[in-house]
């Protein structure tokens, strides 16, 4: 992570974490249960080293946590900076609920244009 994203709020953190597909693809991997980061890692064409830098930025970021079970670590989700997008990004709802309204509203229109009886 760089200088910039571990001085920002826990908000901006989960965003940057989040913005590299290769990190959302380990979160939604990590949706289905613990794993260890040998098993995290061999979807990914990538060395073990690369894969090792982008879970230090989902857990700095709060998203993932890891264990210790004897020589093994595995990886499990924290869900709860997830739901803090989910909360911010909801705000936008009713924006998205207006311009569906007028979608629909211009779409009937050219249904009606086309099949006028």
């Amino acid at each position: 992570m760089s200088a910039l994203a571990t001085s920002v709020d826990p908000l901006s953190a989960t965003f940057f974490a989040l913005a590299d597909p290769t990190r959302r693809a380990i979160l939604a991997r990590l949706a289905k249960g613990a794993t260890t980061v040998k098993e995290l890692a061999s979807p990914f064409a990538m060395s073990g080293p690369a894969v090792s830098k982008h879970l230090r930025v989902l857990e700095r970021a709060g998203l993932i946590q890891r264990g210790r079970e004897a020589q093994w670590r595995p990886c499990t989700l924290e869900a709860g900076p997830l739901k803090d997008v989910a909360e911010w990004t909801g705000g936008f709802r009713q924006f998205w609920e207006a311009n569906y309204t007028r979608l629909d509203t211009y779409l009937d229109q050219l249904k009606t244009e086309e099949d006028p009886k």
